[in-house]
């Protein structure tokens, strides 16, 4: 029997319903293999298996046929593609587990595979965030928090930004059309600010207007 371990949720990506006025704008999750090349590093540690494997026949080639020392050099590639391997199937496996979702008033993550946790950042907590992309148009969306909001980089890992470690910045990672997804956070959050300080002037008293006459 399959089991969906988020069929609790009533709406993909966030543990309760939308409160009423809030809309999702844009909901989406990491590229797996933009994932595993940006946050899981699969490039150098392929690079690093393959420098061993060549310091290896190098080193025998002077002693034995280079059939022989190719031979004993093989280990290490097989050890490379074990890994290569595990980083794959961890990037499938956070890929599948994580939901970025951005609505008119805040930012999602439902993040985490053995442990699920999912961080609500308002608008109003967002003091920046930071675009970086790739040629190909997928990129990372680093977010700034103000005050005194603190994340562990242990429970946000990979989904945060690289060596961030004293202010940990919560990151959607390796997201496809990043720079359109930029857009529609910028707009989403200007406005929600804008809408917000309206009210906020709103509710001021016109005490110009609230003096008592002098008899």
């Amino acid at each position: 029997m399959s089991h969906d371990d988020f069929q609790i949720e009533p709406i993909p990506g966030l543990p309760e319903h939308l409160p009423q006025g809030e809309e999702i704008l844009w909901q989406g999750r990491p590229n797996i293999w933009a994932l595993t090349k940006d946050a899981l590093n699969f490039r150098w540690v392929m690079g690093y298996f393959a420098l061993l494997a060549g310091w290896r026949f190098v080193s025998a080639i002077d002693m034995m046929p280079a059939a022989r020392a190719a031979a004993i050099s093989t280990p290490f590639l097989i050890m490379g593609a074990i890994v290569g391997a595990l980083l794959m199937i961890t990037a499938v496996i956070q890929a599948r587990c994580t939901v970025y979702t951005i609505t008119n008033k805040r930012v999602a993550m439902r993040i985490g595979a053995a442990l699920t946790v999912t961080l609500n950042i308002p608008f109003s907590q967002l003091e920046n965030a930071a675009l970086g992309l790739t040629k190909r148009g997928q990129g990372n969306i680093a977010l700034m928090t103000k005050g005194d909001t603190r994340f562990s980089f242990l429970v946000l890992w990979p989904h945060a930004r690289p060596w961030q470690f004293a202010r940990t910045q919560p990151c959607l990672r390796a997201i496809d059309d990043a720079q359109q997804v930029a857009d529609i956070l910028a707009s989403a959050a200007q406005s929600s600010i804008t809408k917000q300080t309206v009210k906020t002037q709103a509710a001021q008293p016109d005490f110009a207007h609230s003096h008592p006459q002098a008899s």
